[in-house]
């Protein structure tokens, strides 16, 4: 009877972390497409980002009735419940990072076809590092490896410089181009959101980290982090 527990628990954990694992997945396909379909000014791909997110919206809700009952049910305790609560909270957190990947591709037809604005050549590099930090940190939840999660709360701060650099860019191009302001405006919400995904990643980091080691992650405490003035 003990045994069929213990099996069924580590049956459910299982399905729980392939749950967030499907997640994570669709949330990098969500930034990436949506990046592209902002250089290319594809407004039928932006389309299926928006439409795409519904599906992360009911793996969260599967991850939550999932967690919820094994809680209720195997009562699991120490390592266990951190497991449990892990997937739980970072379900919650790739729902808003998917989130952010559709404000993206809900942005892409409010740009003006006809303006150049070179600032944007930064996005998809910018882009690249938040889907980076997004891929790895996933991969340290699978792994339960507390040291890949420390590497990607660090990426954060290389995060916030290129958004710190784009910002500057932008607000110097506007003053330049007055006829640019509104597509440039798109662009500082467009930059807002990876520098906002790239902090839910973190969050998501010092979660692992927390049930890999069954400790609190100090590291983003003792990161200087200047974007507090610029936003």
């Amino acid at each position: 009877m003990v045994d069929h527990t213990v099996k069924a628990f580590d049956s459910e954990i299982g399905q729980l972390r392939g749950l967030v694992a499907e997640m994570g997945g669709l949330a990098e396909v969500a930034i990436r497409d949506a990046i592209t379909a902002l250089v290319q000014r594809d407004e039928s791909l932006a389309a299926q980002v928006v439409a795409a997110d519904a599906k992360l919206d009911a793996l969260e809700a599967e991850v939550d009735r999932l967690a919820v009952r094994t809680i209720a049910l195997r009562a699991p305790m120490a390592d266990d419940l951190r497991d449990v609560i892990a997937a739980l909270k970072i379900s919650g957190v790739i729902e808003r990072i998917g989130d952010y990947a559709k404000n993206i591709a809900k942005r892409v037809g409010a740009l003006e076809a006809r303006t150049k604005i070179e600032p944007v050549t930064l996005v998809p590099t910018m882009a690249e590092i938040a889907e980076s930090m997004v891929r790895d940190v996933l991969n340290a939840y699978g792994s339960r490896d507390a040291t890949l999660a420390v590497e990607v709360i660090r990426r954060d701060q290389k995060l916030d410089q290129f958004y710190n650099t784009l910002f500057r860019s932008l607000l110097t191009h506007m003053m330049e181009n007055p006829a640019t302001i509104t597509s440039a405006a798109q662009l500082l919400f467009i930059a807002r959101n990876l520098e906002r995904i790239g902090d839910h990643a973190t969050n998501v980091a010092e979660m692992v980290y927390y049930a890999a080691t069954g400790e609190y992650c100090t590291e983003r405490d003792s990161q200087t982090d200047d974007t507090g003035s610029l936003v």
